[in-house]
């Protein structure tokens, strides 16, 4: 990563699979490198209550898939790691403590618990404290192997994270059908917006060689529930839908068939002229229409559980249905109409804005969408960012969640940090997720989340879907710093489901990650929780938005206007001038808040209601305006960022505190990492002020320190090597 004058991050390079069951000694923890994830399976300091460590657990497994042979491999390696014994294989209960898992088609020993799972569905699981032959023992049962499997990383992660193993008696379902991960990987190993090295894609080795990173790979996105990945980028090769590329596809699915992930790949709409030899893609032609049918029989013979496509349309200068005066709709069904006897499924992205509409950007996307609501096909998904913009530090949810009731929207989140610092900031996104899925968009009356328009509750949907635009590469810690694996990990628990707390996740992560010893476990979850809150204070505090530098998004540039497009460039989103700052979207500006339900659009209508965290995206203010806190704006942003600094000082006094008490390799890599996040937040913090500075000509209130450059010494830094761009 080309830091220019703030400070180079370590990359580390992958080697291949090394799974570590060292226990832990006194001292300094074993030095470990990340690549283990959260599945570690370090000793436990003491054996959770229910479990005999003088012998070796017996485990009962049913016979059967490949999958059926993952849940039980996990449960021997994770139960040797953790307890320090290998479980014995037995066909039978002869002893107390046993583990019996199954399905009751599977396992006799199952069938004849006689338990209840008809509400567990295929992918639903129990975990039950039983009695067998007179010996106490535990269940994890499931319709379906894959159910055993999500079960079995269930009750490892219960060990991990210091629950007993007695009186259990869980039973858990997914609540989203599609829970999937975007890669934006290009078939040439670069990634966009990937600040993990390279893609672990090795398109050129395929078919022939299977690296062993896709199984734990695998392996790590079914222990957090994941059922599908999109291998590549959606701005879309065609070539990727060429023979040759199918075969390499089809060895990736078989990678991950066990472990219950489908693939999906990213389609380009101009193919059928691109590979195809047509000379349009028009969806309502014939020609067209059955060159895509032709291309998905051909997928399906290779890939007989393909997932489907996703499809980026119209956007960004990509192709689609537009370019011939038809609708998305249009694209998606014809799309659609081809996969449906297979199974498979469309994944229409909703991310759109028009070089030729002048209107606030933000309101494009419902524009072109919310006519359309009803018009697409049973097994079509329209695939909505969080917020109306672009995954920026915090948006207003999306006005289409609940504006579309006959269409099911699939949430998508941005795992990679593109406008967050990329890989070297702390910034947990559980709590930004958390508080998306949590907001009400009154489409039903109160009550009516986003969560539920995602899980299909709201609608009656029962096609529902969740993707994360990955942050996984070949870096050997795979997400570019150990803190960044957990909002791959979270990802994966709000997809399972949605009403999941960010804090509680948070909380299992970092036992599953360092320790769950309390004295290291809550410090770190302390830090991962303030983190966000923090990054936006630095960033764009009060609802300001999109002031990162063009084109990398990587660092302050709200002086920007170099680009020919007027909306990508942050003078668009704050408007300010020795007046005031902020973009009016109140019905007396561009009326953006109109596109929500009623009650949501009066709260942000109004000064008097609007929250501080949005204020500045609903309204343009002057400099002196009076907030709630008794500060006037210029003020309280001043403020804002400098909270957002401080908070990044707290941050690391309290990894400080735990050295020596996390292992080396991973402290070290930490701490030079938030030392670079405080310096990239000063300069964040100072940057900004100095900008703002040269427009309202205010001082700086009392107590608060000027910028520690000018402002043409900050307009004259230059990234042309930032990563992922």
């Amino acid at each position: 990563m080309n830091r220019s004058r703030s400070g180079v991050g370590p990359r580390l390079l992958i080697a291949g699979l090394a799974v570590l069951f060292a226990c832990l000694g006194a001292g300094r923890a074993h030095a470990e490198d990340g690549h283990d994830l959260w599945l570690r399976y370090h000793a436990l300091a003491a054996a959770p209550a229910g479990i005999d460590t003088r012998q070796a657990v017996q485990l009962v497994a049913g016979q059967g898939s490949p999958t059926a042979k993952a849940a039980s491999g996990e449960l021997v390696r994770g139960l040797g790691g953790l307890l320090g014994k290998t479980p014995e294989l037995s066909g039978t209960v002869s002893r107390d403590g046993a583990l019996i898992i199954g399905t009751p088609a599977s396992s006799p020993v199952v069938a004849g618990l006689h338990l209840d799972t008809r509400e567990l569905g295929r992918e639903g699981y129990l975990i039950k404290s039983v009695v067998v032959n007179g010996h106490p023992a535990t269940a994890i049962v499931g319709n379906d192997d894959i159910g055993v499997l999500y079960g079995s990383f269930r009750f490892l992660r219960l060990l991990q994270t210091g629950h007993p193993a007695t009186g259990l008696d869980l039973r858990d379902r997914p609540q989203v059908k599609l829970r999937v991960l975007d890669h934006w990987d290009n078939l040439d190993g670069s990634v966009e917006r990937g600040y993990a090295g390279a893609s672990i894609w090795d398109w050129w080795k395929l078919p022939g060689y299977l690296d062993p990173r896709y199984t734990d790979y695998a392996r790590a996105n079914a222990s957090i529930g994941i059922n599908g990945t999109v291998l590549n980028n959606v701005n879309a090769d065609p070539l990727v839908l060429t023979p040759a590329y199918l075969k390499k596809v089809a060895a990736l699915a078989g990678v991950f068939r066990p472990w219950g992930i489908r693939v999906y790949l990213s389609a380009r709409f101009s193919a059928p002229i691109e590979i195809g030899g047509l000379k349009t893609a028009d969806p309502l032609d014939p020609a067209v229409r059955q060159w895509w049918r032709d291309k998905a029989d051909e997928i399906y013979r290779v890939i007989p559980d393909f997932g489907g496509f996703l499809v980026k349309a119209n956007s960004e200068g990509q192709p689609g249905p537009q370019d011939y005066h038809r609708t998305h709709a249009d694209g998606a069904n014809m799309l659609a109409d081809a996969l449906a006897p297979h199974g498979g499924i469309v994944m229409w992205r909703a991310f759109v804005y028009s070089e030729h509409d002048l209107d606030d950007r933000t309101k494009q996307a419902y524009n072109e969408f919310k006519p359309l609501d009803g018009a697409f096909r049973d097994n079509v998904l329209l695939q909505v960012k969080n917020g109306p913009l672009d995954f920026q530090p915090r948006e207003p949810f999306s006005p289409l969640f609940g504006a579309m009731p006959k269409t099911p929207l699939m949430m998508e989140f941005q795992i990679t940090k593109e406008y967050l610092g990329f890989a070297t900031h702390l910034v947990y996104l559980g709590p930004l997720w958390e508080e998306v899925l949590r907001a009400d968009t009154y489409a039903k009356g109160k009550g009516s989340t986003v969560a539920k328009v995602v899980d299909g509750q709201l609608d009656g949907h029962t096609l529902t879907g969740m993707a994360g635009v990955a942050n996984i590469g070949t870096d050997r810690d795979w997400s570019g710093s150990v803190f960044d694996q957990a909002n791959w990990y979270a990802f994966g628990r709000l997809a399972w489901d949605p009403t999941q707390s960010a804090r509680a996740i948070a909380d299992d992560w970092a036992r599953m990650t360092f320790t769950p010893d309390d004295a290291v476990a809550k410090p770190i979850v302390g830090m991962m929780m303030a983190s966000r809150e923090a990054a936006v204070d630095y960033m764009t505090p009060l609802g300001l938005a999109h002031l990162m530098g063009a084109g990398h998004h990587y660092g302050p540039a709200p002086w920007d206007d170099s680009l020919p497009r007027a909306d990508w460039n942050p003078v668009y989103y704050h408007r300010a001038d020795k007046n005031g700052i902020g973009f009016d979207r109140t019905r007396k500006g561009s009326d953006a808040v109109d596109q929500y339900a009623p009650p949501v659009a009066a709260e942000f209508n109004s000064l008097k209601s609007t929250p501080d965290a949005y204020l500045l995206w609903f309204h343009h203010l002057p400099w002196d305006y009076r907030m709630r806190s008794g500060r006037t704006l210029w003020d309280e942003l001043v403020m804002h960022y400098s909270h957002g600094v401080d908070e990044v000082k707290q941050m690391r006094a309290t990894w400080k505190s735990l050295d020596g008490r996390i292992d080396a390799q991973r402290y070290a890599q930490t701490a030079a990492f938030l030392a670079i996040q405080q310096n990239e937040a000063q300069w964040w913090r100072d940057a900004s002020i100095a900008y703002w500075q040269s427009l309202n000509h205010l001082p700086l209130p009392a107590g608060y320190a000027p910028p520690a450059h000018t402002l043409d010494y900050y307009k004259s830094l230059s990234f042309p090597y930032a990563p992922g761009h």
